[in-house]
């Protein structure tokens, strides 16, 4: 392992995709770093996902004008991380919406997740001295809410804890399709350090339920067709399943985190190791599965003296 985080080397730009998943909505993608969705109602657009800074929001907003003059009304934001919500001032949206819990997140570790992020992910934060601080939603809900763009309906949901506590998913009926955050990934690894091991499968089995047609997953490709979403769904499960199982087997018989590591790194490793990020979020991964594994149902706040703390520990 180096001594610097594995995100911290890679500046290279990504290739930017933008993809239609269904009529008037379409997928923001770049090579495993996060995505952005777009949906296009009768007479304004709404955004998921904001990116990390306004200069990232920007490039979405040069995608959208490519298919749409319509303003900007809303930004959905479907968890409180920094690399998905600080870019949000630059879409001028007269709604910012998020889940309750994820507000409440905002409150708890939003400046010490930035401060977190910000030293795992330089290339992501370029442009960082136009972000005007953390981002809070004008408006909220717990289970559930609908928001009409003319006649098209957009469900948000919380439809159980996976990434975060407070992930909402953003279903759009008349398409079939679903903007589910980072709880759902293709050919990138998840990150669990503010997950939920336990509940993640099972609320991935609720979006299997709605037997989509297409899915703009966290980071990846946009799914398109049953096939592809189904793939992504299970491959997701398999993930966190296969990160999780080593990790408690080494914490519940008392053994160290670094023993933690090497098992989980022996069982992922072989299958998921030319994913997107893997590196990054593996020691993020452990340290989180050894912690719920031993019943620390809350995951710690990441500071950026904690990052160093574990990432040394992982190297000794």
């Amino acid at each position: 392992m180096t001594t610097a985080f594995a995100s911290a080397g890679d500046l290279t730009e990504k290739t930017i995709s933008f993809t239609e998943v269904g009529d008037g909505l379409w997928a923001f993608t770049a090579q495993g770093d996060p995505n952005s969705g777009v949906i296009i109602g009768d007479d304004s657009v709404m955004i998921v996902e904001a990116q990390a800074t306004p200069r990232l929001a920007g490039k979405v907003i040069e995608k959208v004008r490519e298919v749409t003059d319509k303003p900007i009304s809303h930004v959905v934001l479907t968890h409180y991380h920094a690399v998905r919500v600080l870019g949000a001032s630059a879409f001028e949206a007269d709604q910012i919406v998020m889940g309750e819990k994820a507000r409440a997140m905002v409150a708890e570790r939003g400046q010490e997740d930035w401060d977190s992020e910000f030293q795992r992910f330089p290339r992501l934060f370029e442009g960082h001295e136009s972000i005007p601080g953390l981002t809070w939603p004008t408006t909220t809900f717990n289970d559930r809410m609908t928001v009409y763009l003319g006649d098209r309906r957009i469900d948000l949901m919380h439809l159980g804890r996976a990434h975060t506590a407070g992930d909402i998913v953003i279903h759009v009926p008349d398409a079939n399709t679903m903007f589910t955050g980072d709880i759902v990934e293709y050919h990138s690894a998840c990150y669990c350090g503010d997950g939920h091991f336990h509940d993640w499968p099972k609320t991935l089995a609720k979006i299997r339920d709605f037997n989509l047609d297409a899915i703009a997953p966290g980071r990846g490709d946009a799914l398109i067709g049953r096939e592809m979403v189904d793939t992504a769904i299970n491959n997701t499960a398999d993930f966190v399943r296969s990160t999780y199982l080593p990790a408690a087997r080494v914490a519940l018989r008392g053994g160290s985190l670094s023993e933690a590591w090497d098992a989980v790194r022996a069982e992922c490793d072989p299958r998921f190791k030319d994913y997107a990020i893997y590196e990054h979020c593996l020691p993020f991964n452990v340290a989180r599965a050894y912690d719920e594994a031993r019943d620390i149902d809350t995951p710690r706040i990441w500071t950026a003296e904690r990052d160093r703390e574990m990432w040394a520990a992982l190297q000794g």
